[in-house]
């Protein structure tokens, strides 16, 4: 029993010792903390995409309205090509670097993808970094392939608001590593607007069809329904009417046709991409070139935080 009892004791003291070390060693670090301003931890983010996952290719819904039965085979088996550029040039890139310019400026919507410059290829792995996440708060994990960008050369921009940001970015072995200053400005919403009417009627040109006016009559119908679709993506108003509530017509006693074309998300971030996934969609292509229709509205609403961000509406009319 003695050398039991003498055996725990010597154990009690070591422990207390030991407790005592590090206690002693807890305030010395916490001394050191305290002299040396508190520690900073390095994290090595030049390894590390900032990114908010997969790339996801958006749907469309289907179309409303009197659409014409009367396509032709051609048209109908139509497709449109979505022609976008990263915004840097093709110009030779020097060595260990990405791009050949130093800036370049992009709309709010994320109107195109940013890649590497040059036509540079088989680069492998590379990392993404924004310096400013209030501008571009990071990248997808990959580019809009259905855009027609490469995901081993391109990401796709998260952008937050307007404003100025470098991008850096290389690759994991080291060969290459650069950065671009990216300017990123308001989309401009009229124009724009304006744009999908021309693009529309070169579609319609290239079809045999006349030419459409611009819709004042449902102007704001088109404005309401954009902003509409950030509520409820659907041809059903978030009131529960039906979309052709929005636009009432002139004359009760007259015979009038009404047609809604609709697309959100990051397939519609400019003019001719939004007219593109609406000719890629033969429901939506054929209220473009329904020959019944002589006007064309335009809505356009842009909220960057709202899960879509990009909101498009066509309301097509014979009045």
């Amino acid at each position: 029993m003695a050398a039991a009892a003498l055996k725990q004791t010597r154990i009690t003291i070591l422990l207390s010792f030991n407790a005592a070390a590090i206690l002693l060693a807890g305030v010395l670090i916490a001394g050191a903390i305290m002299l040396n301003g508190g520690l900073n931890f390095r994290v090595v983010d030049e390894r590390s995409d900032d990114n908010g996952g997969a790339v996801q290719a958006p749907e469309l819904i289907d179309a409303e309205g009197d659409a014409s039965d009367q396509l032709t085979e051609a048209q109908k088996n139509y497709q449109t090509s979505v022609h976008t550029v990263s915004g840097v040039d093709s110009a030779p890139v020097p060595d260990g670097e990405l791009w050949s310019e130093d800036s370049i400026t992009i709309y709010e919507t994320a109107d195109y993808d940013i890649c590497v410059g040059g036509g540079l290829s088989d680069l492998g792995d590379m990392y993404w970094q924004t310096s400013d996440t209030n501008v571009i708060s990071g990248f997808y994990s990959g580019a809009r392939t259905w855009l027609g960008y490469s995901s081993d050369v391109c990401r796709y921009p998260i952008i937050s608001h307007p404003g100025t940001t470098t991008i850096t970015a290389g690759t994991y072995d080291g060969t290459r590593r650069d950065s671009i200053n990216v300017v990123v400005v308001e989309a401009p919403k009229v124009r724009w607007e304006y744009e999908v009417l021309s693009l529309v009627n070169q579609e319609r040109i290239r079809n045999g069809l006349e030419k459409l006016t611009w819709g004042d009559t449902c102007a704001d119908a088109a404005e309401t329904r954009a902003k509409e679709l950030v509520q409820l993506y659907s041809h059903t108003r978030p009131d529960g009417s039906s979309w052709n509530t929005a636009c009432a017509a002139p004359d009760e006693n007259r015979s009038y046709i009404k047609g809604e074309n609709l697309v959100i998300g990051s397939s519609a971030v400019s003019p001719e991409t939004t007219v593109a996934a609406w000719m890629n969609s033969e429901a939506h292509r054929a209220n473009i070139l329904n020959p019944n229709y002589t006007k064309l509205s335009v809505g356009f609403y842009f909220d960057p935080d709202t899960q879509y961000k990009t909101h498009w509406s066509q309301y097509f009319s014979n009045f």
